[in-house]
C-alpha cells in the first residue's frame, strides 16, 4: 500500500488532505511537533513526532517505508512580522528545512515529493493571469523563500531522480480558515458597511476541498513528475462580488457603498496600509488549465459549494 507522509498534517489544509487520502485508502503518516497532541491529527493517521522544520530536522523515523511526501509544513506569511530579519527566518524554515527533507527523502528511497508553494512566487498583482511559465517575481520574504525552495527542489530532483511536483495555490478558503478571509466573514456577518462597491478587480481563489484534491492527484499521476501547477476554483470574482456571495452564503445582506478607488489608495498611502488596499482593489488571477489538461483534474467543488461550506462552519463556530 502506498504510504504518504504529510508534513503540516495538523494545519488547516493538512486535516482536509489527510481525510481525503484516507478516503482513497492510502496509508497516511502525519508529522507532529513535540508540543502537539496526537489527538490533533485526523483519526486513522499514523503519527510521527519531528523537530520543528529546519536545516537540522531529523527525518529518519518519519521517512521509513514512505513512497510519497506531500510537504505542507512551512513558516507561513505573516502580516505584521516582528522578527528582526524576516527573510532569514523564512529561509531557515521554508528553504533549508524543505531541502533537508528532500535530500533525506531521496536517500530513503522516497519516489515523489509534492511541494505546496504559493502564488506569491509569481507576484502580488497582475493584468493577465499568471501561468506556470510566467516569470517569478516574489516581492516579500515569504514568496522569496518559496521560490528559492522550488529552485532547490528541482536541483535535488536533477541530481537524485526524486520526482518533484510544485503546486502554487491562490488564496485558500474553507472551514477553519483564518486571517483575512475569516476577518472578512466577521465584518460581513456583523452588517458593517464596506466602501468597496466601485472596485472592478478580478481575483482567483481556491476552496480547500479543491486544493487537497489537486494535491492528491499530483501525488499519484505519472504525468505530474517535474511539473509546476497553478490551481484555483476556475472562477474569478471581484472583491465586491466575493462579498456578495459570502453574504448570501451567510444569509445576511451585503452592505457595500461606493468610494473612489483612487481615494482608497490615497488613504492607504497616508496610513501605511497600501498593501492592504492593493489586495482589496488589485487583480490577481491564474490560468489553471495546465493541471486540467495534463492530469485531467477537475475541481470537485464549485465556488458556491466552497462558500456555503465555509459559511456553515463560521455560523456554527461564531
Amino acid at each position: 500500500m502506498n504510504r504518504i507522509l504529510v508534513t503540516g498534517a495538523t494545519g488547516f489544509v493538512g486535516g482536509f488532505l489527510c481525510n481525503l487520502l484516507l478516503s482513497k485508502k492510502f496509508c497516511v503518516r502525519g508529522t507532529l511537533l513535540a508540543t502537539e497532541k496526537p489527538t490533533s491529527l485526523v483519526d486513522g493517521v499514523e503519527s510521527v513526532t519531528v523537530m520543528p522544520l529546519g536545516a537540522d530536522t531529523q527525518w529518519c523515523n518519519a521517512l521509513e517505508a514512505v513512497d510519497t511526501i506531500i510537504h505542507l509544513a512551512a513558516r507561513v506569511h505573516i502580516m505584521c512580522d516582528t522578527v528582526a530579519d524576516p527573510l532569514t527566518e523564512f529561509r531557515n524554515v521554508n528553504v533549508e528545512g524543505t531541502l533537508k527533507l528532500a535530500r533525506d527523502a531521496a536517500r530513503a528511497g522516497v519516489s515523489r515529493f509534492v511541494f505546496i508553494s504559493s502564488i506569491k512566487v509569481n507576484g502580488e498583482e497582475n493584468v493577465t493571469p499568471y501561468t506556470p511559465d510566467s516569470l517569478a517575481s516574489p516581492s516579500d520574504p515569504y514568496g522569496i523563500s518559496k521560490w528559492e525552495a522550488e529552485m532547490g527542489l528541482h536541483k535535488i530532483a536533477s541530481e537524485t531522480g526524486l520526482e518533484v511536483v510544485v503546486v502554487r495555490p491562490t488564496l485558500v478558503y474553507g472551514p477553519g480558515v483564518k486571517a483575512n478571509f475569516l476577518n472578512m466573514m466577521k465584518i460581513i456577518s456583523r452588517g458593517i458597511p464596506l466602501p468597496l462597491a466601485f472596485i472592478t478587480n478580478s481575483r482567483s481563489l481556491i476552496y480547500v476541498g479543491n486544493l487537497v484534491d489537486a494535491l492528491a492527484t499530483c501525488s499519484t499521476h505519472p504525468g505530474a513528475a517535474g511539473q509546476t501547477y497553478l490551481v484555483s476554483d476556475g472562477e474569478d470574482v471581484s472583491t465586491p462580488e466575493l462579498i456578495r456571495r459570502t453574504a448570501s452564503a451567510l444569509g445576511v445582506p451585503a452592505r457595500l457603498f461606493p468610494v473612489p478607488v483612487s481615494f482608497m489608495k490615497l488613504v492607504g498611502k497616508l496610513t501605511g496600509k497600501s498593501g492592504a488596499v492593493n489586495r482589496l482593489t488589485g487583480s490577481l488571477t491564474v490560468d489553471s488549465s495546465k493541471i486540467r489538461q495534463e492530469l485531467g483534474w477537475v475541481p470537485p467543488f464549485t465556488m458556491e459549494d466552497g462558500l456555503r461550506e465555509t459559511a456553515g462552519w463560521f455560523i456554527k463556530t461564531a
